[in-house]
């Protein structure tokens, strides 16, 4: 290969690798990846075959069309947060739910390894959130991205310092101890 070819082929991988980036971004991957990898183990183990010598031991089960289900809705259920990150919570749901019936079903959860990584994939597809487009304020300048601050109102805090959406003043966690709760001290 030429110098200009091998220089044309880093252009090329190096863009491809930029958009795989910026999709991988825009959706709960990590959580899409380690539910479809839980998947393979539930529905592999109860239909393995292992070889000691010219003894076979089977791993299967009668529950095997019940560990081959769940395997398969677990794939389904990773290509769903990768394809469909709107249903990120729905999937992530029905994946720790999935993942918690193939400890009784399917050996164990594939021998822990697929209960884990469904479970794990679960919760990230749960906890993963779009990512907020910062937007510039017409005369400031400084960047927001909430609504409230582009109205000009202040959040109020709740008692774990988070930005509460109450602030009409009777929130129990109110800084002037409104609404029949008072404060010692």
């Amino acid at each position: 290969m030429s110098a200009e070819a091998q220089a044309g082929l880093g252009d090329r991988l190096g863009q491809t690798r930029r958009s795989f980036r910026g999709w991988r971004g825009q959706r709960p991957f990590w959580g899409g990846l380690l539910t479809l990898l839980g998947g393979i183990p539930i529905m592999y183990f109860p239909y393995a075959n292992l070889t000691l010598g010219s003894m076979t031991i089977r791993m299967s089960t009668t529950a095997g069309a019940g560990s081959l289900i769940i395997g398969v809705l677990l794939v389904v259920l990773g290509l769903t947060l990768w394809f469909q990150p709107m249903s990120r919570i729905f999937a992530g749901v029905a994946a720790i739910l999935l993942a918690l019936v193939s400890l009784v079903v399917s050996n164990f959860g594939g021998f822990v390894i697929g209960f884990l990584l469904a479970l794990l994939g679960g919760a990230l597809g749960i906890s993963w959130g779009p990512a907020r487009v910062a937007k510039q304020e017409a005369g400031g300048g400084k960047s927001v991205d909430d609504a409230d601050a582009l109205k000009g109102e202040t959040a109020a805090f709740d008692a774990f310092g988070g930005a509460s959406d109450d602030l009409s003043g009777t929130s129990p966690n109110g800084n002037d101890g409104t609404n029949g709760r008072h404060r010692a001290g």
